[in-house]
């Protein structure tokens, strides 16, 4: 089955909201609309960048959509610092990340937090991009492939055939994430390929077939290439390299399968 090339740029706590209109002009400037038939772009910008975002986004008709970090699992209610998936969707958001490893690290997020934002997700009509992956001594004692699918089970548990059907899936190597180091195009293959075999085993292999991996971990236009060229690795989580409008759009556009913009 053909998967269409998503490539998603996480921003993680960088630019307020005047930066992110300068930047998401940026990309729509260096990125012709004729790659969009070949690659799906969308940006992941803090919350307080969303509207802002939003409001350019629809003025400008502009191709690419847009995400957010995370989600709350509940609608509404006394959960102070909490948004709710009902929120993101009136905001336009097509997409929630939701178990990236620095919240799991930093927030003590476990799999059946993740699983629960996954689902609040689906409710609210948002595609979650669900992270996985593993850390360093892990990867060095030969585990990581039973990490992995391990933690794609938790992180999916409770979720139907139908939504993973839309599902995205991000490997992210913890060890590869703004390190610097970057997992090898074979690394990268063997973990989305252990992924999407662990996702027939949770559907149909017919589904499985038709859900985008990503691979995020220190991704650049140097390297976008070569990772996106394996069989089963479907685009890429980018973090540093979506700050630059230009870097950005360049590997959006191998990704798309060139030319180069």
């Amino acid at each position: 089955m053909s998967r269409k090339p998503l490539i998603a740029g996480n921003w993680k706590m960088n630019l307020n909201h005047y930066e992110a209109i300068a930047l998401v002009q940026k990309i729509a400037f260096s990125l012709p609309e004729k790659y969009f038939a070949k690659v799906d772009v969308t940006v992941i910008p803090p919350f307080t960048d969303l509207r802002s975002v939003q409001t350019l986004v629809d003025g400008d008709k502009l191709k690419l959509t847009y995400g957010a970090q995370d989600l709350s699992p509940h609608d509404s209610g006394a959960y102070t610092g909490d948004i709710s998936g009902a929120f993101l969707a009136k905001l336009g958001c097509t997409f929630a990340v939701v178990g990236h490893s620095e919240r799991r690290t930093y927030h003590a997020e476990d799999d059946a937090l993740v699983a629960a934002k996954a689902a609040a997700a689906f409710k609210h009509g948002l595609t979650p991009i669900v992270c996985i992956g593993e850390g360093l001594e892990i990867r060095e004692a030969g585990n990581h492939v039973a990490h992995c699918t391990d933690q794609l089970r938790g992180s999916l548990a409770g979720l139907t055939a139908e939504q993973l059907t839309t599902i995205v899936i991000a490997y992210e190597p913890v060890w590869a994430i703004g390190t610097g180091r970057v997992a090898s195009a074979a690394d990268a293959q063997e973990v989305c390929a252990a992924i999407r075999k662990e996702l027939a085993e949770l559907s149909t292999p017919a589904i499985a077939a038709g859900v985008r991996v990503l691979y995020g971990g220190s991704v650049n236009a140097k390297n976008v290439g070569e990772i996106v060229a394996q069989d089963d690795v479907d685009g890429a989580l980018v973090g540093g390299a979506s700050l630059d409008g230009e870097q950005f759009a360049i590997l959006s556009a191998i990704a798309a399968g060139g030319p180069i913009p």
